[in-house]
């Protein structure tokens, strides 16, 4: 019986070096066998069964190592100050992704700005203005974030919180102009080789992260910290709107396609201004409301 489990166990954990060679092996094979119509072959049975084995070792090596590289990340991190800091002080991360966000928007921006120009695209050159706004909110943000820091001044937080709802309402203005105007016009665009699909990770990446930290960070009671993650939101639903509208115009090519970029991209385009303009109105309403509170107290 031990002898059986001592077996067992080289088997399952066979040493590091087997498991990481078996990995490209495994796939080679697995290529081999399914790239080249030899799905029921005879050696496509041992390719399978040695493909389990290694996905098997896989997970057994993960399993047991999982533990001991967790304790070293973490040794590594508390030896870096700076990585550190940005894991556990929520100021300074927040800090961090102002400036990380503004330099997103302006590449962003930039590379609209050409598509729009390239493609002479009314779509493109409005959300290359519409990131550049963004751009100029978080500027804003990070302007006072460097002169008072976070909470350190509640007024001038709410003014700029308030101050950013109001361009957050006017910009929404136009893009809801734009969605009416791509919607009659049925127009469309493409992004070029496999960019699209950076694009839609990016894009469902942002919307998830947006509306979890907007949730997150409004126990933390500082409204530029607040701000920050409506004006992230904002952008991450319009790459979103951006990515439908892609997304149709590239692989939509049935006969009905037009009436069916016109309805998605409608409703989508005015799912996003409702929200966008539901944001807007909130900071406006709540810093308003706050800063008459505070001035009737003093």
């Amino acid at each position: 019986m031990e002898r059986f489990k001592r077996i067992l166990r080289k088997l399952l954990f066979p040493g590091a070096a087997v498991v990481l060679v078996s990995i490209p092996v495994a796939a080679v094979l697995l290529v081999y066998v399914l790239t080249g119509g030899r799905e029921v072959s005879p050696i496509a049975y041992p390719v399978y069964v040695f493909s389990a084995y290694a996905l098997t070792i896989v997970c057994a090596w993960i399993a047991k190592n999982a533990g001991s590289a967790r304790r070293e990340v973490e040794a590594a991190i508390h030896q870096n100050q700076l990585v550190y800091r940005y894991l556990t002080d929520v100021s300074f991360k927040t800090h961090v992704s102002l400036y990380l966000s503004l330099g997103l928007n302006l590449l962003y921006a930039a590379m609209k700005l050409f598509y729009g120009v390239y493609y002479r695209s009314v779509w493109f050159g409005t959300l290359a203005v519409y990131y550049i706004m963004l751009a100029l909110m978080r500027f804003l943000l990070l302007h006072h974030v460097n002169r008072t820091g976070f909470g350190a001044d509640l007024v001038r937080e709410l003014k700029r919180y308030r101050l950013c709802g109001m361009i957050l309402m006017l910009m929404n203005i136009a893009l809801s102009g734009v969605v009416i105007l791509v919607v009659r016009k049925n127009e469309g665009f493409e992004y070029a080789g496999y960019l699209i699909y950076v694009m839609a990770m990016y894009a469902f990446y942002s919307v998830i992260t947006a509306v979890i930290n907007l949730v997150k960070y409004r126990q933390f009671r500082s409204p530029v910290m607040s701000a920050s993650k409506a004006i992230k939101l904002a952008a991450a639903l319009v790459s979103m709107l951006s990515l439908e509208t892609a997304m149709i115009a590239q692989f939509g090519k049935e006969d009905n396609a037009e009436l069916f970029r016109q309805l998605m991209t409608g409703t989508t385009g005015g799912g996003v201004c409702v929200i966008v303009l539901g944001m807007a109105v909130y900071m406006i309403v709540s810093a308003t409301k706050r800063l008459n509170e505070l001035e009737e107290a003093t």
